[in-house]
């Protein structure tokens, strides 16, 4: 017998000898050095480097609106000689700026509440409510999103005008109260979620209405925060059709109101750029607190 284990023994190799058959080598424990790939660098650079380039127009406005001068110059001075908010004053001076914001967020939020109704009411019946034809009229409907807006002035204008409702907060509301994009990503979010929720919940009892507001409506929360976003950014920034539609000064929006700001022969950037910041700082707040919803509500729905 102590042959044959010295026969074995000779046998292995020679790293292993002296050691417990099937102990492992020391070194082989030692977990691989994982080094980053090239790419990822260059695509974190590269992504870096983007964003500086889109936030560097962001930054010479701000700039430009606490400078003291009168116009702008050719060499973007991010670091004015002289800061001030003179700018900011003179444009709540100068123009009606209060009332002009006034007027813009209540028609944001009045478009984006009845957009909210309307598509996920519309959304839950193609989504939940079979009914004949079903599949062509969600079509029909997405096809209107191809149909530009400029295409639609003209009789958008004449019925306003039919209805009396030129000049006026109504007029400016009502071709913006449904959103066939608000349909199309509230019912990609309702149809990913399961029917046996619905059938659960018919056994109890519930009829549509209490399936669409306490079971539907509360799973698609990110949806919804998505179209929030979206909705108050798009009517918050409409400025063709409310510069149609309306000829008072105190009705005027915000995007009517900055284009006023620029003179035929000379224009104050300064105060020009002021309103600008001034604008964007409320849609910057809403996507901040909904960033994260809204990246939820897109993954959910499979939008790329």
């Amino acid at each position: 017998m102590p042959d044959q284990r010295q026969a074995t023994a000779a046998k292995r190799p020679a790293w292993s000898r002296g050691r417990t058959p099937g102990a492992e080598n020391p070194s082989s424990t030692t977990p691989p050095i994982r080094r980053r790939p090239v790419w990822k660098a260059v695509l974190l650079v590269a992504l870096i480097l983007g964003a500086c380039v889109m936030f560097f127009p962001f930054l010479w406005s701000l700039s430009t609106s606490v400078s003291s001068g009168v116009g702008m110059s050719a060499t973007p001075e991010l670091i004015p000689d002289n800061p001030s908010f003179a700018a900011y004053a003179e444009l709540f001076r100068k123009t009606p700026f209060a009332r002009i914001i006034a007027n813009s967020l209540g028609l944001a939020v009045a478009t984006t509440v009845l957009q909210i109704i309307t598509s996920s009411m519309a959304a839950y019946v193609f989504s939940r409510m079979p009914f004949p034809g079903r599949s062509i009229v969600f079509a029909l409907y997405l096809a209107t999103m191809m149909i530009p807006m400029q295409v639609l002035l003209v009789p958008l204008f004449v019925q306003m005008r039919n209805l009396g409702l030129v000049d006026s907060y109504l007029g400016v509301l009502l071709p913006s109260v449904a959103s066939a994009f608000g349909v199309f990503l509230l019912r990609q979010a309702m149809n990913s979620l399961p029917r046996e929720l619905d059938e659960a919940a018919r056994i109890d009892g519930a009829g549509h209405l209490t399936i669409f507001s306490r079971i539907i409506l509360p799973l698609v929360g990110p949806s919804i925060a998505t179209l929030t976003v979206f909705s108050f950014m798009n009517s918050w920034n409409s400025f063709l059709w409310p510069l149609i539609i309306l000829r008072s000064n105190e009705l005027k929006t915000l995007p009517l109101a900055l284009a006023g700001l620029q003179g035929q022969y000379t224009t104050r950037w300064d105060v020009m750029m002021a309103g600008s910041i001034v604008s964007i700082l409320p849609m910057l707040a809403i996507y901040l607190f909904a960033q994260k919803y809204v990246i939820q509500g897109v993954a959910n729905t499979g939008i790329k």
